[in-house]
């Protein structure tokens, strides 16, 4: 060895061993060794979805899988996205009901998903024959196929009895959602590392379910009818019937356990009134409501314009169930332009601008229904995608921080309890919502022939929302990774609420997964 090469070598500093230490033994390796494996096939990218959902039927059993995309798949994402479109040629075309009547019945499919806690309650406290998932799976499933059936074997149902049917249908839906999202709290306690692999596989079976329920029902309502159409939602309840007797569950004691959740029952509506009386958390809760409340809905006053041969643009079924399919797909833009740039912003700056844009998003309904879009050469086909695409994208926008700043608001030992009381709290603003626009149609007479004045409509929908900016002091200024909720709340959780966190974990799981669809 020469001279020079001598100097060098002496020049090489030793080995840091503390940086050694932070390398793991991957990294090492990957330094010694070069990489020469081969990028990812095409073939291997397409695999990666079947082996993933092999692992977590190896790891969390397959009737669960099962049953997760059979709720979450076609209950809620197909039978959901299916039913809002079918249901709406139903109230028009076959009883030929008045758009504000419709508003007023359609606030009444809440009604199941306001009772959610109750649900949830019944599953935990009320074991029947010593199984609490098994035997509510049954229920939802003969509560949607019945009703489904009567409307589509009947000729012509009353009022009375096709919406008594539909809410029915509704509920179904709604008690197997609280039902399986039992079985995802238990299973994310039990093996927390696949928690996220959980959330991930409900949110991609009711986006696609989302996608083929509005993607085919203006098919059906064309060739079948829309009585006949509803008469398809029977297959997903009676596949919930199926569910209810394969799903793994083990056989619980009974007496003993139903009254330990009464206990705990006790324990969380006594925390939950000591919770919701901090003016951190009424605040907030208040605007969500307010926030939703105040901005009507006007959607089947803008259904009937859609589809009306004379005052409106006459569109298809087809294309009406298209429209609807494209909106779900900018939901998911939405939600990633949520995730990748918008999480990190402060709670009251973000809902500020996202409600803003909400009500100057708005204006596009008053464009569209006064055909000032044909006037600046737009085609109808195509402004109504854009509309729905940028309504879609900027509610998905405003609504994800309301649901972060909700979980916020729950103390530990009951956020459970109390996420679920939150989401009541915002299901009646959604009918309060739904309530009020159909009252604002009938006052402004908007029929289903007669739509001179649904423009006013649209405009009043709008100042509404950009009223709700000046209730932006309710909105706490914290950021998104905050805690909101003071620490002698959180210690002071009743110990026969924070014993069992499985019991009171399951809306939490519910809720956030509706966030993806």
């Amino acid at each position: 060895m020469g001279t020079t090469e001598t100097q060098e070598l002496a020049e090489i500093p030793p080995p840091d061993p503390s940086k050694e230490q932070l390398l793991s033994h991957d990294e090492k390796i990957e330094q010694l060794v070069p990489d020469t494996r081969p990028s990812k096939s095409l073939l291997s990218i397409i695999q990666q979805p079947f082996h993933w959902l092999r692992m977590l039927c190896r790891e969390l059993n397959t009737s669960f899988v099962l049953g997760v995309v059979l709720v979450y798949g076609l209950s809620q994402g197909f039978s959901g996205s299916f039913f809002r479109v079918v249901s709406d040629y139903y109230w028009k075309d076959v009883q030929k009901v008045q758009p504000s009547a419709v508003q007023l019945y359609y606030g009444l499919y809440y009604i199941p998903w306001v009772m959610k806690p109750i649900w949830g309650l019944l599953t935990d406290v009320f074991p029947v024959r010593g199984y609490r998932r098994r035997p509510y799976f049954i229920l939802a499933g003969a509560l949607g196929a019945v009703p489904a059936l009567v409307i589509a074997v009947h000729a012509k149902l009353s009022i009375v009895m096709a919406l008594g049917c539909l809410i029915g249908i509704a509920a179904s839906v709604a008690i197997a959602d609280v039902t399986i999202d039992a079985c995802i709290a238990r299973n994310s306690i039990e093996i927390p590392a696949l928690a996220p692999d959980m959330q991930s596989l409900c949110g991609f079976c009711m986006s696609a379910g989302a996608l083929v329920g509005y993607s085919t029902s203006g098919f059906f309502v064309h060739h079948l009818g829309a009585q006949g159409s509803l008469g398809l939602l029977a297959l997903p309840p009676a596949l919930l019937v199926v569910l209810g007797f394969v799903i793994y569950e083990l056989k619980t004691s009974g007496h003993s356990e139903k009254k330990m959740a009464l206990d705990k029952l006790g324990g969380a509506i006594s925390g939950m009134y000591r919770t919701i009386k901090y003016p951190q958390v009424w605040k907030p809760s208040l605007y969500m409501y307010l926030s939703l409340a105040l901005s009507i809905s006007t959607h089947e006053g803008q259904f009937y314009w859609y589809t009306d041969p004379n005052a409106g643009p006459a569109f298809s079924q087809e294309f009406v169930g298209m429209i609807y399919a494209i909106g779900a797909m900018a939901s998911i833009v939405g939600v990633l332009v949520y995730h990748k740039v918008l999480k990190e912003y402060p709670f009251r700056n973000l809902l500020f601008f996202a409600q803003l844009l909400y009500a100057t998003s708005g204006m596009l309904d008053v464009i569209f229904v006064l055909r000032w879009n044909l006037k600046l050469g737009i085609p109808d086909y195509f402004f109504v995608i854009l509309e729905e695409c940028v309504s879609r994208i900027v509610s998905r926008i405003r609504w994800m921080p309301m649901i972060v700043l909700s979980t916020k608001l729950c103390p530990l030992g009951i956020e459970g309890t109390f996420f679920a009381l939150l989401m009541c709290i915002d299901s009646l603003g959604s009918l309060s919502s739904k309530w009020g626009g159909g009252i604002i149609l009938h006052m402004f007479h908007v029929t289903r022939t007669d739509f001179t004045n649904l423009w006013s409509v649209l405009f009043i929908r709008n100042i509404l929302r950009f009223a709700t900016l000046s209730l932006i002091f309710l909105v706490p200024r914290a950021d998104q990774s905050d805690v909101l909720i003071p620490s002698d709340l959180l210690t002071k959780a009743p110990d026969a609420v924070s014993s069992d966190a499985e019991e009171e974990g399951l809306q939490l799981v519910s809720m956030n997964e509706k966030l993806e669809a």
